[in-house]
């Protein structure tokens, strides 16, 4: 590996100060920092983490992922490979810690604890308490991905409390995920070990999760954002807050990162070092990261921006390696393997009818921004004595096609999506990725789930006959091509979805959300409608 010497500013965020200097890198490693009496335009500051991140969300593996990720300066990821899991088990997580090795990126992975999500939903895999103790004596686990079954550690239901205390005993952060959870729910949820939350979407929430000793990670990723919320926290406390996407489709992706809440946190007139500390060295003091914090005997993975106030990002440089200048990746793509697990048949017009009931609709209101839904009640409107899609109101029917094996067709209706004609689908539906689907008719909806059969994995959209998929053969979530070409047809595709009426940021990515039945209040399974706060299911026809 070469050396070299790099001159710039230094920003040195933890003693808040910078300084001229010389960076001298030998074999990956910093091995001496140098002040000197130079003038230098461009500041050398540690990488950017995204301290959590579904890589499968951006719809392309690993490898992929850091392609587009180092343009923008990250230089580390904290993954839960929980959509994978739900989908191929243990073996999808190997198969995101071997592609991502293939990339001269720092991915940590963790062992997803809640696969599957719930047992009110299909997925593809188990992931037993056993298999979290196997994972766990791979390097590249590092942490018990995100407990999404709060009620399951409030209640200390044995499995749960089995994973987390596996967790314990390999000495591993545990990651929570517990929604509108607060006071002393909060409390015994953090006593039991939970040491991180995502999910808040008040300052409240927030507030109370910081007191039980959680650290706030602040979300902003493709559908779900939570910065606007939760920004203030930067103000007062900086050292227990960190960065993060969730979720990020691929076009975001190729926009922008963890850069971008650096960026805007600045403009708001937060303090740098104090924005600096969550975007750059919080996830590795948490989580116990081999990333380098741009000392003496760190890696050598820092970035080169042209200010501190839009932090254009010149260079990225991880291990000493440079892997991204001016705006363009130098990592080389990698080979990619397909893997998968997709069994749907293909579906007729009539699996999804509605025959008319008395009693009104029970309806999922999707809400721009958030995960969390409404539930709302509404007349249906019939048509030949079947409840169908009511453009006029933005009543449109939606449902969840198993994709595991044949089974009846899930069928509720949901108001946000806006769609005035045509239809999409996905086989990306957390957390179990069956395929969901909304339109406004049911020929459509059928056309439009079919398209994604015929892929084994996908996104479609149609109008009429027409149609436009991208394939995701990997898991049915995941291409094998090229990112930023892949983020080119999403992009497409994401038109074309907002052509047919959709005033949503990321239709896509709100989809397949109405099927995360772990947030509340209404979603829709392969099962059934579910009742997130009462956690069970209910009819569609409300009495």
């Amino acid at each position: 590996m070469s050396s070299f010497v790099l001159g710039g500013n230094l920003v040195d965020i933890p003693n808040r100060r910078i300084y001229p200097a010389k960076i001298e890198v030998n074999n990956g490693v910093i091995t001496a920092i140098t002040p000197v009496e130079d003038k230098y335009s461009l500041f050398i500051l540690p990488g950017f983490i995204d301290a959590h991140v579904h890589i499968e969300s951006s719809m392309i593996v690993p490898s992929e992922f850091a392609r587009l990720a180092v343009v923008h300066g990250t230089v580390s990821t904290v993954s839960d490979p929980h959509e994978i899991a739900n989908v191929l088990g243990i073996e999808g997580v190997e198969y995101m810690i071997e592609n991502g090795a293939k990339a001269p990126f720092k991915f940590n992975f963790g062992a997803p604890s809640c696969v599957p999500a719930t047992v009110f939903e299909t997925s593809g895999a188990v992931v037993s308490a056993e298999d979290i103790r196997t994972l766990f004596l791979r390097k590249e686990v590092r942490y018990l991905s995100e407990m999404m079954n709060f009620p399951g550690v409030l209640n200390r239901d044995e499995t749960v409390m089995e994973k987390i205390g596996i967790a314990k005993e390999f000495h591993r952060p545990i990651d929570g995920h517990a929604p509108g959870l607060r006071a002393i729910d909060a409390k015994i949820y953090a006593d039991a070990g939970i040491t991180t939350d995502h999910e808040c979407f008040t300052i409240e929430e927030a507030l109370d999760k910081l007191k039980c000793g959680m650290k706030i990670l602040i979300r902003e990723g493709s559908a779900a954002k939570n910065f606007a919320a939760l920004h203030p926290l930067l103000k007062h406390h900086s050292k227990s807050c960190m960065f993060c996407s969730d979720d990020k489709h691929p076009d975001s992706l190729v926009a922008g990162h963890i850069n971008e809440l650096v960026k805007l946190s600045v403009e708001l007139g937060y303090d740098v070092y104090d924005v600096l500390r969550a975007a750059c060295i919080n996830p590795v003091e948490h989580y116990k990261l081999e990333v380098g914090q741009l000392r003496m005997g760190d890696p050598a993975d820092f970035i080169c921006v042209e200010n501190l106030v839009d932090f254009k990002v010149i260079q990225t440089y991880i291990d000493g390696k440079l892997v991204a200048e001016n705006g363009k990746s130098l990592i080389v793509r990698s080979s990619i393997n397909i893997v998968n697990n997709f069994s749907a048949n293909f579906k007729t017009v009539e699996d999804f009818r509605v025959p008319v009931y008395k009693g009104k609709l029970r309806v999922i209101e999707a809400l721009e921004g958030q995960l969390i839904t409404n539930e709302i009640f509404t007349d249906a409107y019939v048509e030949n004595g079947q409840a169908v899609s009511n453009v006029f109101n933005d009543i449109l029917k939606i449902a969840v096609v198993n994709r595991y094996c044949d089974a009846p067709v899930a069928i509720g209706f949901a108001k946000g999506f806006g769609l005035k004609k045509g239809a999409i689908a996905s086989s990306v539906a957390h957390d179990s990725h069956n395929i969901i689907v909304v339109g406004t008719s049911d020929a459509e909806l059928c056309h439009a789930v079919n398209a994604v059969i015929r892929y084994k994995g996908g996104i479609s959209v149609v109008d009429g006959e027409n149609e436009d998929v991208l394939a995701l053969p990997i898991a049915g979530i995941m291409s094998a091509d090229d990112g930023y070409e892949v983020a080119d047809l999403y992009s497409q595709l994401d038109a074309k979805a907002k052509k047919l009426g959709s005033s949503l940021f990321a239709p896509f990515m709100t989809l397949s959300f109405m099927g995360l039945l772990v947030i509340p209040a209404l979603k829709l399974s392969d099962r059934g409608l579910f009742d997130g706060k009462n956690f069970r299911f209910t009819n569609i026809w409300a009495e």
